[in-house]
């Protein structure tokens, strides 16, 4: 794996990045939209499915560089509610896919004392896919060292309406009044209720939208686009993001 990644991006071209980065203003969360995998195959005569493996690969990459720096929650947006538009057979790929990498990986990933969770409707999931997720949560459950928050059937509009039902739930059930209702209450309700805000989006394949991604999570994010599909998103590119977030004045809307 590491062989591949020093193909494709000389060690030296690393270190200058990684020694550019401010240790002390890195993101404490990092989302990603890892798109592109299909059009990647295609323009090199391969089937989709060959670049949803590669895509994996990247996944990979991108939890290394985050474990080796310090990133504390990483955020991937792997298959939406709207995916299931896609043809049975790239369906069947990407949950096929999806066990393949939580069965192969589970054990690195809880000796590195990464933390797997899984956010979305899981229960719309194959029975499958359901029992390795379940898996890898209980096993990783107490690992503190990188969150891995995997999007899977999951939509941004989705989760508010989630969110919004959970809510209302207990306004029938007498135990909060409209009153009651502020930000912090709506925000504990999301899928992602006990994380803080992502600080950066990386959305790769040349794309300038959020394509339903944590709607609500990314008020104030900062947002970096790269023409890089994800296949080849890997550390090198995954450190020219965080260069460029550095470069950023984050005001939350005041002044700085």
């Amino acid at each position: 794996m590491e062989n591949i990644i020093k193909s494709i991006f000389p060690k030296n071209k690393q270190d200058n990045s990684r020694n550019n980065l401010e240790r002390s203003r890195l993101p404490h969360h990092v989302a990603i939209i890892m798109d592109g995998n299909g059009r990647w195959a295609q323009e090199k005569g391969l089937p989709r499915g060959a670049g949803h493996r590669a895509g994996m690969e990247s996944l990979r990459a991108a939890v290394e560089l985050c474990l080796d720096l310090g990133i504390n929650i990483l955020s991937v947006f792997a298959f939406s509610t709207e995916n299931w538009k896609r043809p049975q057979e790239e369906v069947s790929i990407l949950m096929g896919l999806l066990y393949e990498y939580i069965h192969k990986e589970l054990d690195e990933l809880h000796k590195e004392q990464v933390q797997v969770r899984a956010v979305g409707r899981i229960s719309d999931l194959p029975s499958m896919a359901q029992r390795e997720i379940k898996r890898a949560q209980d096993l990783t459950s107490n690992n503190k060292k990188l969150i891995l928050n995997i999007a899977l059937n999951y939509g941004g509009r989705t989760e508010i309406i989630d969110a919004a039902r959970s809510i209302a739930q207990l306004a029938v059930e007498g135990k909060l009044s409209p009153d009651e209702i502020t930000e912090e209450v709506f925000q504990k309700h999301l899928y992602t209720g006990d994380l803080p805000d992502p600080d950066l989006l990386i959305r790769p394949a040349g794309e300038l939208r959020i394509s339903n991604y944590l709607l609500w999570q990314i008020a104030y994010t900062e947002f970096y686009s790269t023409s890089v599909y994800w296949p080849d998103f890997r550390k090198e590119e995954f450190l020219l993001a965080l260069l460029s977030y550095q470069g950023r004045k984050r005001r939350f809307g005041g002044l700085k």
